[in-house]
C-alpha cells in the first residue's frame, strides 16, 4: 500500500513530539504505531491511496515492445522483481547477469529463463560479446551503492543505454559520466512511479512557496528492511524541499529505522513484509502548536518499483528508437511521457 495523507488542524492531539520513545536516546519517537496511525487517519484528512498490485497478480501489459533487457544484479530480490516484470511486459530477458553473489551451479532461473550469473569482476570481458549479440540492448543496473560508478563508466566505454535503479554512489560524477560519453540513460534513486509524482508534486510547491512553513517544526521517521545501510534518496529529496519551504532541519534529526522488532510494533510494518518495504512520514507542526501537517507514504514489498523500472527501459527504448536528442532522463521525464502501463 502507497498512501499520502496530508492534514492540517486548529488542534492536531498528541504531537510526535509529545510521544514517548522507545529510545530515550533518540529525540524523535518512532512515530506510526498501529494505534496512532490509525488514530490520525480517523480525523478529518485528504487521503490519496494507491495500491500497488503484485507482480505476479498484476495482468500482463500490451505487448507493444519488445528488446532485450539485462538485469544486473537480478540475484537480488529488487534485481529478480525488475527481471520478472520486465518478462511480464513482453520482453526479451538476456540469460546473463552479473552478482557477486553465489548461486547453485552458476545459474537461476526466472520465468522460466536460466540466467548465468558471472562474477561481477568477469563484467568487461564478457559484456562486449552480449552487445554484439543483442544490438538493442538496455541494461538495467540494481546492483550496490559501491558498484554505481564503476558500472556506469563501463556501460559508457561500451556505448551501452542503462537505467540505474541503484541508490548510492558519486550522483554528481555519475550524470557528468553519462553526459561525458553522451549515452542514453535513466537515473533516478527512487523508481516508484506513484512516489515520484508525489516528490514531483512536493518540488514543485517548493518551487512556487518558498518559506511557507517557516518557523514549522519538522520530524521525519523512514524505516526500511535491515538491509538498506543508507538513508532513502527520497527522504533526502523531501526533506529538501521542506528546507526551501522554510523548515530548519538537519538530515541528522532523521530518525531511521532498521530494526525489524520496532517496524513490526511500532512502525506497523506487516510481517510479511520487514524484509521489503519503505514507510516515511514527515510531521509538521507550527511554532505555537495549534497546526499540524502530516505527509505519508507507506509501501510495502517492490512491485511499485520493479513496474516503474521497466517503465522507464520501456521509455528510453523509444527515445534511442527515435533518435532524441536528449540523452539523460529521470523519473520526471517518464512520467511526463504519460506512456505508463
Amino acid at each position: 500500500m502507497l498512501s499520502t495523507n496530508i492534514a492540517a488542524h486548529p488542534v492536531a492531539g498528541i504531537t510526535l513530539r509529545q510521544r514517548p520513545s522507545p529510545r530515550p536516546r533518540q529525540p524523535l519517537c518512532l512515530a506510526i504505531s498501529v494505534a496512532s496511525l490509525r488514530q490520525r487517519m480517523s480525523r478529518p484528512a485528504m487521503v490519496i491511496a494507491l495500491a500497488s498490485q503484485t507482480t505476479e497478480g498484476a495482468p500482463a501489459a500490451p505487448r507493444k515492445l519488445s528488446f532485450p533487457i539485462l538485469v544486473n544484479s537480478c540475484t537480488g530480490k529488487m534485481g529478480k522483481a525488475v527481471a520478472e516484470a520486465a518478462v511480464s511486459a513482453g520482453l526479451q530477458l538476456v540469460p546473463i547477469s552479473f552478482s557477486a553473489m553465489a548461486v547453485p551451479d552458476g545459474k537461476l532461473e526466472i520465468c522460466n529463463t536460466e540466467i548465468h550469473i558471472h562474477d561481477p569482476s568477469e563484467s568487461e570481458k564478457i559484456l562486449p560479446s552480449i552487445v554484439e549479440e543483442y544490438p538493442d540492448l538496455i541494461v538495467v543496473d540494481y546492483t550496490v551503492p559501491d558498484a554505481v560508478n564503476d558500472n556506469a563508466e563501463l556501460y559508457c566505454k561500451l556505448g551501452l543505454p542503462f537505467v540505474m535503479g541503484t541508490t548510492g554512489g558519486n550522483r554528481q560524477l555519475l550524470h557528468k559520466t553519462v553526459q561525458d560519453a553522451n549515452i542514453y540513460a535513466v537515473i533516478s534513486p527512487q523508481m516508484g512511479k506513484q512516489v515520484v509524482a508525489f516528490l514531483a508534486a512536493m518540488e514543485i510547491m517548493a518551487a512556487q512557496f518558498p518559506g511557507a512553513f517557516s518557523g514549522y517544526k519538522l520530524e521525519v521517521m523512514e524505516s526500511h528492511q535491515a538491509t538498506k545501510l543508507d538513508v532513502s534518496g527520497t527522504a533526502k529529496a523531501v526533506i529538501s524541499c521542506f528546507q526551501k519551504l522554510g523548515v530548519s532541519f538537519d538530515i541528522d534529526e532523521l530518525n531511521l529505522v532498521r530494526d525489524p522488532e520496532e517496524q513490526l510494533t511500532m512502525v506497523g510494518v506487516p510481517e510479511e513484509y520487514l524484509a521489503g518495504h519503505a514507510f516515511h512520514m514527515y510531521h509538521l507542526t507550527s511554532p505555537d502548536g495549534t497546526v499540524s501537517f502530516e505527509f505519508q507514504h507507506n509501501v510495502c514489498g517492490r512491485s511499485i518499483y520493479a513496474e516503474g523500472t521497466v517503465d522507464a527501459a520501456m521509455f528510453l527504448y523509444t527515445k534511442i528508437q527515435s533518435g532524441a536528442s536528449k540523452k539523460l532522463y529521470d523519473m520526471i521525464d517518464v512520467l511526463r511521457e504519460g506512456n505508463m502501463r
